[in-house]
């Protein structure tokens, strides 16, 4: 049986060096399983990989949307389990990489058949969303179902307008979707964490943010400003920017802001992922280990 090796961890962690040295190491290819990565014009505030790193190893779905392209967990299942009988035909084992839990949860378990949304609803909600904003949608996801209501995260604009979607566009409520039924997949599944110190992986994220702002962040949030409503850019380090374009703080403070956002949501990583058992955790600097691990699980799993 064909392996995905999923390799997994907080952002800053140092997923990008430890997989292309790993696929380097076992001739094979990545998939990125990081929802910002997949959006061509926002490279440096999403950490992508760099031109010389796609050299290097060949990588899917890294730049393969625009940002005002819809995109969802659900499609991106559909895609990947497309493409790895492909992959698999050419590679014992294929690593799939990325901080997005939704997304890397999607293709290892599987996740409900939620019906596609058409344009026409989706730029309705999409309107209303701009105009009202957060709250409005939140009461409006509330009357449409308030089972939903209830357990979503109402600070997660993607979340409540995609369920307030889904409502309007099949007269049933989002909840009657969520069946939560965990596929079969015909592969086998080997997971890996990188693990830091905290204070070691809010440092990384500090020097990288310091990075990304030497790199051009701040002119590439200018040239997305007149797309900062589409659903790509409600993302950390673009918000903050937008704001101190709009004049509502100095660019110290923004930048400050998007390494304390940037803390946070790598807390909220680890917590999804430590709920977790099946995933074996490591030391980025750990490598050889690392590799003998992957080496030996894909050599048992295929005699």
């Amino acid at each position: 049986m064909h392996s995905l090796i999923v390799i997994i961890g907080p952002t800053g962690v140092g997923k990008t060096e430890l997989c292309i040295e790993a696929a380097e190491r076992l001739g094979t290819v990545i998939v990125n399983a990081d929802s910002r990565q997949m959006f061509r014009e926002i490279p440096i505030g999403t950490a992508a990989p760099t031109a010389d790193e796609l050299r290097r190893v060949r990588h899917y779905f890294v730049g393969s949307l625009g940002v005002g392209d819809y995109y969802s967990a659900s499609m991106f299942e559909r895609d990947v389990i497309s493409l790895l009988p492909v992959l698999f035909a050419e590679n014992d084992c294929v690593i799939m990489s990325g901080g997005s839990m939704m997304y890397v949860d999607a293709v290892c378990n599987g996740i409900d058949d939620i019906p596609t949304v058409g344009g026409e609803v989706r730029r309705q909600v999409k309107a209303e969303y701009e105009r009202d904003g957060l709250e409005a949608m939140c009461r409006r996801l509330e009357m449409l179902d308030p089972e939903y209501y209830a357990v979503v995260d109402r600070q997660n604009p993607k979340r409540v307008v995609h369920a307030v979607e889904i409502c309007l566009s099949t007269g049933k409520t989002y909840t009657s979707f969520r069946t939560r039924t965990k596929k079969l997949r015909p592969f086998n599944i080997l997971k890996i964490g990188l693990t830091r110190d905290r204070a070691e992986l809010y440092a990384r994220i500090d020097r990288r943010v310091d990075g990304m702002m030497a790199a051009g962040l701040l002119d590439e949030a200018r040239r997305m400003y007149p797309h900062r409503h589409e659903n790509a850019l409600n993302t950390v380090g673009y918000k903050e920017l937008f704001d101190y374009l709009d004049g509502l703080c100095t660019i110290d403070e923004a930048v400050f802001r998007i390494k304390c956002n940037t803390h946070k949501y790598c807390r909220k990583q680890i917590t999804w992922f430590k709920r977790d058992e099946s995933i074996r955790w490591f030391s980025p600097g750990n490598v050889e280990e690392i590799i003998n691990y992957i080496d030996n699980s894909c050599r048992n799993t295929h005699f």
